[in-house]
């Protein structure tokens, strides 16, 4: 009677080891080893690197964002004057701006005017938003006053205007240039409004990090520019900022109630929340597909076992009739399928995590083999291709892996274990 053994006594290590690494000749199949290894290694990089990028896309898309554009937006509702004349324009806005501030959760309540004008210098032109902020409120938003990069001084600001990186590269200015910007709300005449036109010293030029946002952001002085876009007075909207931006709609009714009955808010869920509901939804697609590749490597797996399982049944009906048990021969040979999953999904882990550390210098490569333009940033947003490696990514990774590839593993090795050892040594 076959004497029971210790799962995974040493012994049973061994052999699967002296399978793993025979040679054809002597009944192995070390080429579909390496195969199988091959594959599971490449499946697994292929999936935590594109966990890493997606991740890195997605916390860089929304740092640009929640870096340089307000959390949450307070406007007002048109409000109808004795003469028919509508306005949404909030006139008691440094009371309003206060009250908002001391809302528990809120950084920050700017004053706003903004409007949409047409930049000069020379023969080149560029349509511009203009955001007119205090100072002191435009040196509070994080990538503009601490940008990737930048020409000038906040200090100076007061005595001009600050531009996006896009704007100045298509005005061909720089820092101490002259712009002219004209706007078609200007000065009131008889005969309607007039268009207006002042010239202005760039004292500023910042890269945000957003195309969409450096080739057409402009800050004025507030004071300047409600005198110039005919706000006197009064300002568009408050620009509010959070602690916590990812929880922005719970502190959105302590909001409302701090600004009045007429007040609207609009936050960036409210204009980003379908790309990043899109971003999601790739997420997942992308998971699935490439859990299917990580399926696909894991069957060769099967393959080899069923082809060392056929040259090897000479030795395992020797083995049995030398007392090994069923599942002493189950493990040898799930063994040596756990075996090539587990190394196989450590070197795609590693593999993965390396391409994401260094995927600046691998892209620069890549964009260089190919001359240039992989990477339009009018499409993507921003500059560059980021990655982010992210311990959820790199487990939930790691366990599809091994688990797929110990689950298939199995199979060829129970009926390795249920081979008859006489059926096995009959023609031998």
């Amino acid at each position: 009677m076959a004497r029971s053994t210790p799962p995974f006594a040493r012994f049973e290590w061994m052999i699967a080891w002296r399978y793993l690494r025979a040679r054809r000749a002597e009944g192995g199949v070390s080429v579909m080893t390496w195969i199988s290894l091959i594959g599971i290694t490449l499946a697994v990089f292929a999936l935590v690197a594109t966990l890493s990028i997606r991740a890195g896309f997605r916390e860089e898309f929304v740092d640009t964002m929640l870096g340089s554009n307000a959390h949450v937006t307070l406007m007002q509702y048109p409000l109808t004057d004795k003469n028919g004349v509508s306005s949404r324009t909030i006139s008691d806005y440094t009371q309003m701006a206060a009250d908002v501030a001391a809302v528990p959760g809120v950084t920050r309540a700017a004053p706003l005017v903004r409007a949409t004008a047409l930049a000069t210098a020379g023969s080149y032109n560029a349509p511009v938003d203009i955001y007119g902020i205090s100072a002191a409120d435009l040196a509070t938003i994080p990538r503009v006053a601490h940008p990737e990069e930048s020409q000038g001084t906040l200090d100076d600001f007061e005595g001009g205007v600050a531009i996006g990186s896009g704007v100045a590269r298509t005005l061909g200015v720089q820092v101490g240039d002259t712009i002219r910007i004209t706007s078609p709300n200007g000065a009131r005449t008889p005969m309607g409004t007039v268009p207006r036109a002042n010239a202005y010293t760039v004292t500023y030029v910042f890269t945000a990090g957003r195309y969409d946002i450096d080739r057409v952001r402009l800050y004025m002085p507030l004071a300047e520019a409600q005198r110039f876009l005919n706000r006197d007075g009064v300002v568009d909207e408050i620009e509010v900022m959070v602690a916590d931006p990812e929880d922005v709609d719970a502190i959105v009714p302590a909001l409302m109630e701090a600004a009045g009955p007429r007040a609207m808010p609009w936050t960036w869920k409210d204009s980003a929340g379908a790309y990043l509901r899109a971003l999601t939804v790739e997420d997942n697609v992308m998971f699935v597909l490439l859990s299917i590749l990580v399926l696909i490597a894991a069957m060769n797996i099967i393959s080899g076992l069923v082809m060392l399982v056929k040259n090897k049944g000479r030795d395992i009906g020797i083995l049995r009739t030398m007392g090994l048990t069923e599942g002493s021969v189950l493990r040898v040979f799930f063994i040596c399928g756990a075996s090539i999953g587990t190394i196989g999904t450590a070197l795609g882990i590693m593999l993965g995590s390396l391409f994401a550390i260094y995927i600046d210098p691998i892209f620069s490569v890549v964009n260089y083999v190919s001359g240039g333009g992989v990477w339009d940033p009018s499409i993507r947003g921003i500059y560059h291709l980021p990655a982010k490696l992210e311990a959820g990514s790199i487990l939930s990774a790691m366990g599809l892996s091994l688990g797929l590839s110990w689950i298939v593993t199995i199979f060829p090795a129970r009926r390795a274990a249920r081979m008859n050892p006489i059926e096995a040594l009959r023609y031998e």
